[in-house]
């Protein structure tokens, strides 16, 4: 498949064939989704994700166990040791000195090849789960995040997701810990039975308590994990729209509004306290009522000849073993509820269906011509929101530069919006080189679009990578053919690094002009057949817009071009005019004939310039 290139280096118009402009990615995909049956408990849905990852978590758990077994025959020994070296002078108590040192020596090595097994099966999962949700965002259509907010999901594919991980990862240790007890029990059953029951006595309590932690500690869960999504939500904002708080000097109005999701999640975190503060304690420290039992009933025992002194220890032994086991079950109780509140939010995400998505045998646009129409088309943003667009109609030739002129929210930006398909229309259709965007492929229509939107958005990179941020294996030369036909090349020949200079985020260490003349560059790089302008010079000052203007009377030559303008000097650009009101064409020609007909289109001009001045 051959590929022409222009001057700055990119695609012709006239490809003989759809490239993709962006790099495969080089990093493992998830190896498991999430199951999609909503109805399943939230574990049972994060399963395949767990089962993944199951060699090197099986193997991590076994060697758990392993050293659970070894630790568990050091009290048996100290039975035998005292009963037979001590009492009845049978044995070398070096002997059982070296099995002993030879056995923790054992545990300890197996224990270490265990945690590291675990830690990396945790860190896999929780790469899993992040690269899973991100894919699932890069999915989600505009629509989408017009209504959630990005601190939310930021929590989420944060916070939320250590959660869940660490229960999902942890969790199935705890219970192998845990385990220990019942090894334990086989154990003190083959010293004494009715003494290995006593000590056993308080099990019932501990499950009963812990079902109780359990449903005392989710609501709060729940509640912890939205109100951490708050605070994130306002930090957020208030970075993001920093310049907007100082201009206002609405610091200590954010701040008060900090201060109160604070004091929100603070509460939370304290109800929180208040509730293991008084569990935690009862699960913890059961085991020492067992550690008494056995006490009274061995020492009783002992005095009547019934137990030997080696037996007893070995329970007491037995029974302080069981202590860190129990108080993994409350941590592993409190990491449950986390982790089931966290899951909800992350499925509330993973659950949502993207809006616009390839349809069933949609294929690729090859050699577009650059045809495009809007057919009766309508558009609102929501199914009970007002209507932005109804019933317009336009049709861009191919090779034509038309400018779309209205007043303030009269759909001008909408329409841009709709030829890359961003949304669906409601009702029509939006047509290129006579298909429906909806029989197209997103990737392959979005490939053939290049947007230039009002507002530009630049990555905290180079400014080369964000030039070349659409074609990142362009050249340094590539780019700077395109970055020179956008008017940037002699503002970034004098930054301190040149085309290496690094921007702050979202490009605020440069100025608007320079930001959009940027966001130009990288559009041109592309060279796509279908050139989108949503007033893309309005933050560019007169005498740089012109020298934008030269550059892009040349290479719109040949490619369809639609403009969202307000400025005179803009419209000139354009073969036609079209004027929108009330998301309808209302007037179509030249300049200079909607000047002598449309009293409109003279007076949506006029605001324009007085808003310019």
């Amino acid at each position: 498949m051959s590929v022409a290139t222009d001057e700055t280096g990119g695609r012709a118009a006239s490809a003989d064939g759809f490239v993709p402009s962006g790099n495969s990615s080089r990093h493992q995909a998830p190896r498991a989704w999430i199951d999609p049956d909503r109805s399943r408990s939230w574990l049972a849905r994060a399963l395949p994700i767990v089962l993944a990852r199951k060699l090197t978590l099986f193997s991590a758990l076994g060697l758990s166990f392993v050293s659970l077994l070894a630790q568990v025959q050091i009290p048996s020994l100290l039975n035998s040791a005292v009963t037979d070296a001590l009492e009845h002078h049978n044995g070398s108590l070096g002997h059982y000195v070296r099995i002993v040192l030879a056995l923790a020596v054992a545990a300890g090595v197996i224990s270490y090849a265990a945690r590291l097994l675990l830690m990396r099966t945790a860190y896999a999962i929780e790469f899993d789960l992040r690269n899973m949700i991100y894919e699932h965002l890069t999915r989600m259509s505009f629509s989408f995040y017009d209504r959630v907010q990005s601190g939310q999901l930021i929590s989420r594919a944060n916070s939320d997701i250590r959660s869940v991980q660490m229960y999902l990862t942890f969790g199935p240790n705890i219970l192998v810990q845990c385990s220990i007890a019942v090894v334990a029990f086989i154990y003190m059953l083959t010293i004494d039975v009715p003494l290995a029951f006593v000590a056993m006595l308080t099990l019932p309590l501990v499950f009963l308590m812990g079902v109780r932690m359990r449903r005392s500690l989710f609501p709060v869960s729940w509640l912890i994990q939205a109100r951490l999504a708050e605070v994130a939500t306002i930090v957020d904002e208030n970075i993001n729209g920093v310049r907007v708080v100082k201009s206002f000097a609405a610091e200590q109005r954010e701040l008060h509004q900090l201060q109160g999701a604070a004091d929100r999640l603070r509460w939370a975190y304290i109800r929180d306290a208040d509730l293991r503060a008084r569990f935690t304690p009862l699960v913890q420290n059961l085991p020492q009522v067992g550690l008494a039992l056995i006490l009274l009933a061995g020492g009783y025992l002992v005095i009547h000849g019934h137990l030997g002194v080696g037996a007893i220890l070995a329970f007491s032994a037995y029974v302080v073993m069981l202590q860190a086991p129990f108080q993994m079950l409350g941590m592993l109780v409190m990491l449950g509820q986390r982790a089931a509140a966290s899951a909800a939010r992350i499925y509330e995400v993973l659950d949502e269906q993207p809006a616009v998505v390839d349809a069933p045998g949609a294929r690729a646009l090859d050699r577009c011509r650059g045809d495009v129409r809007f057919d009766g088309v309508s558009f609102a943003y929501s199914a009970d929101g007002p209507p932005v667009l109804a019933d317009l109609h336009l049709h861009l030739h191919p090779g034509q530069t038309v400018a779309m002129v209205g007043r303030t929210g009269s759909g001008k930006t909408t329409v841009a919006r709709l030829l890359p398909r961003f949304y669906d229309v409601s009702a029509g259709g939006v047509l290129v080189d006579g298909t429906d965007v909806r029989e197209l492929t997103l990737e392959s229509l979005r490939g053939q679009i290049g947007l230039v939107l009002d507002e530009p958005f630049l990555f905290s990179v180079s400014v080369h990578d964000n030039i070349a941020y659409g074609r990142p294996g362009a050249t340094r030369e590539q780019v700077r053919r395109a970055a020179r036909a956008a008017g940037a090349d002699e503002f970034i020949s004098r930054l301190p690094d040149g085309y290496g200079t690094v921007v702050g985020e979202r490009g605020y260490t440069l100025s608007g002009g320079q930001r959009q003349r940027i966001a130009i560059a990288r559009t041109l790089l592309l060279n796509p057949p279908i050139l989108v302008l949503d007033d893309a010079t309005s933050a560019i000052d007169v005498q740089v817009e012109q020298e934008i203007h030269e550059a892009l009377r040349t290479l719109m030559q040949g490619r369809t071009t639609l403009i969202v303008a307000h400025r005179l000097s803009t419209i000139a650009l354009a073969d036609r005019v079209v004027l929108l009101d009330g998301g309808r064409i209302v007037a179509d020609g030249t300049h200079a004939q909607l000047l002598e007909t449309s009293p409109l289109y003279v007076e949506v001009l006029a605001r324009a310039q007085e808003a310019k001045r």
